[in-house]
């Protein structure tokens, strides 16, 4: 199959902690390491861990993180069209606490691929099976829909309601302010809202509640949980299930 995800790119440095430091606190770092995240990067490997390979279509900054962000993804499995950007590539702190929770610090401005900009290949979008949408503007939500399968998160929903399409669903969050949607909200509506609720499972509209899988082993961490799993979703019904 031929899956993409259309979004941004952070590279992040993750200091794992006993607790997340309090004002005016010092903490110590058991742990740390660094990595290319951020939503788009998250869901492309994922998908491309399911899939075998994936596409994803970016901005990176023209430095040198951008370009190892470019190199790692591929090394991952990852097809990475990206425009390049003059200035950095957009930075996050991410603490990891010793629940697994993260709580993430972003340094700089989002960088967001255009759906206006001809240098990316945006008509391999009308071949795809699947597309996740998880930032970008107006044009490059509309390439995202010739897709026949397109997933987008709630967290974008100013795009969305600009862009006016159909999603085939729509992912959010119980528990983050920035993921809910209320009914209502778009225009034309989603066919499918998905809603998840952490290790409760979540609310599928129509349809209703449903159950969480208990994993496989210990909780690690919960950084990029939602956008594994609306990858996770985005492959299952490419695969037609």
């Amino acid at each position: 199959m031929q899956l993409a995800v259309v979004g941004h790119v952070e590279w992040v440095e993750f200091a794992r902690v006993e607790h997340v430091p309090a004002p005016g606190e010092i903490v110590h770092a058991l742990e740390t390491w660094e990595e290319p995240a951020g939503g788009g990067a998250v869901a492309a490997v994922q998908l491309a861990n399911l899939n075998g390979s994936a596409l994803l279509f970016t901005a990176l900054g023209d430095d040198e993180l951008g370009r190892r962000s470019r190199a790692e993804l591929e090394a991952r499995g990852v097809t990475v069209h990206a425009a390049t950007v003059h200035g950095p590539q957009r930075r996050a702190l991410t603490h990891v606490d010793a629940a697994g929770e993260r709580t993430i610090t972003v340094l700089g401005r989002k960088l967001v691929p255009s759906g206006e900009d001809a240098s990316l290949p945006w008509e391999e979008l009308a071949r795809c099976d699947a597309v996740y949408f998880v930032g970008g503007d107006v044009t490059a939500l509309r390439a995202a829909r010739r897709a026949r399968i397109l997933v987008a998160t709630a967290r974008e929903l100013d795009a969305l309601r600009r862009g006016g399409v159909e999603l085939d669903v729509l992912v959010g969050s119980g528990a983050d302010p920035g993921e809910r949607y209320d009914h209502g909200a778009l225009e034309p509506p989603p066919k499918i809202v998905v809603t998840t609720a952490g290790e409760l499972g979540g609310w599928v509209r129509p349809g209703g509640p449903y159950r969480a899988v208990p994993p496989p082993g210990p909780v690690v961490d919960t950084y990029g949980c939602g956008d594994c799993f609306a990858a996770g979703l985005t492959f299952a019904l490419a695969e037609g299930r």
